[in-house]
């Protein structure tokens, strides 16, 4: 979904749209239109007394009119004269030395007639990919990105487009790399990656009338000395762990963090979960929450049914009553809860007295796909519920995300991988791990 108005970083209207050229200023759309008609030229030869020129047009970088080039080919007659055919054949030979015709030098000019800066590009860019029909960008990713530029733009928003290369890139890394924070790098190898890959989206989005790029970089990582990402941080919580943030806490919270790990769902999906979402055992994934607005999910593989053992369905139906609207978890107005809030408030206190180390809800999915790839459950199922899209052509003709029993027989027999305090009464607790004729059952079903 497109996020129209959201732009932290524009300026001014005339910022906004899909490309340079509806973007620049009239004298630069009209450049822009003159250079776009130029196609490749023959040339002329001209006589003065008795020597032979060759007369042809060049783009000069800095200047917004052509130069009319001359050049001598030979003497009209006497020794060293060349007959017509050989003329000719001079005369191009003479504009492609000049390379009057090349791609590369009319880049070369287009890019310094332009003038465009790294911030100016930046700015429609950043406009563009929010309101793009294939793919904006969502919300939280905007917020991330506009915090980038708002630290990259001071570094490099003033230089011309057509001079970040892998030169400035390195110098940049170098920058980057060097700052501190309480005595640690400001940033790890994951943020200086990623902060690289915008300046790259940046100067790639620069387009011309044929939709190639005005600045082509072959990028060098060894030269730009790329830090590579290793040992990245990724937290997960164990079965023991879960069931103690569970029981630490009552009421809606204590089955949010159940949900979380026995689904799978991000946060932003799981507070934005409304009663209607609730049928049976599936939950029906069809919004994310993010700055108390509602969108579609992170990717089309997003939206999605989640099917649920059944003592965590039942704690579910129990918690909603006979609501039939309203979200899932809500505070007293009937708003969705506030990630951050929960985070701070709530699991990060409870991590503490636990001893642990604190982290983000996102340990809550990584435990539930870890358990999942234990008890063998197929991978495009597995990719299914979490919502990830299907990577190969074989995944594509897989249609076991259709198969509602099958999911469901799946979904029940695996169990939830912890011990749930607030199960119903009368209801089996889910076992933590499936026997292993249970496993071959569901996989050879």
């Amino acid at each position: 979904m497109a996020t129209s108005g959201y732009n932290p970083i524009a300026q001014s209207p005339e910022q906004m749209g899909c490309g340079i050229v509806s973007t620049a200023k009239p004298s630069q759309r009209i450049r822009r239109k003159c250079m776009a008609r130029r196609s490749g030229q023959n040339g002329r030869i001209e006589r003065k007394g008795n020597v032979l020129y060759a007369r042809f047009w060049l783009d000069v970088p800095g200047q917004e009119s052509r130069a009319y080039k001359c050049a001598r080919i030979c003497p009209a007659s006497g020794p060293g004269s060349l007959n017509k055919f050989e003329q000719k054949l001079r005369l191009k030979q003479i504009i492609d030395e000049a390379g009057a015709n090349s791609e590369e030098a009319f880049r070369q000019a287009e890019a310094a007639n332009l003038g465009t800066t790294f911030k100016e590009r930046a700015e429609r860019w950043f406009e563009q990919v929010q309101r793009r029909k294939r793919n904006p960008i969502k919300p939280r990713t905007a917020d991330a990105w506009a915090t980038a530029l708002r630290y990259i733009n001071p570094k490099i928003g003033e230089m011309p487009l057509a001079s970040v290369n892998n030169l400035a890139m390195k110098n940049f890394i170098t920058i980057m790399a060097g700052e501190q924070k309480e005595g640690r790098p400001r940033f790890s190898a994951k943020s200086i990656t990623n902060y690289v890959q915008i300046i790259k989206m940046v100067v790639g989005s620069a387009i011309n009338d044929k939709g190639e790029e005005i600045y082509p970089v072959k990028w060098n990582h060894d030269f730009i000395d790329l830090p590579v990402i290793k040992n990245q941080r990724t937290p997960t919580f164990s079965a023991e762990e879960i069931s103690s943030i569970i029981a630490a806490v009552q009421g809606q919270y204590s089955l949010l963090y159940a949900v979380l790990a026995g689904s799978g769902l991000r946060i932003e999906e799981a507070v934005a979960l409304k009663a209607e979402d609730i049928r049976d055992t599936v939950i029906h994934v069809r919004h994310s929450h993010w700055r108390r607005k509602l969108y579609s999910p992170k990717s089309d593989a997003g939206t999605r049914e989640v099917d649920l053992h059944s003592s965590l369905a039942e704690a579910l139906h129990n918690h909603i009553g006979g609501r039939a609207s309203g979200f899932v978890f809500q505070t007293r107005r009937g708003t969705p809860l506030h990630r951050s809030n929960l985070l701070r408030r709530s699991l990060h206190k409870i991590l503490v007295k636990m001893g642990r180390e604190k982290c983000g809800f996102h340990a809550f999915r990584r435990f539930r796909v870890t358990y999942l790839r234990k008890q063998r459950v197929p991978e495009d199922l597995l990719k299914f519920w979490i919502g990830h899209a299907p990577e190969t052509v074989t995944d594509g003709y897989s249609k076991m995300k259709e198969d509602r029993k099958f999911r469901a027989i799946v979904a029940e027999r695996i169990g939830l991988g912890f011990h749930m305090p607030i199960v119903a009464a009368g209801l089996p607790v889910a076992p933590i791990a499936p026997s292993l004729d249970q496993i071959e059952m569901v996989v050879s079903a």
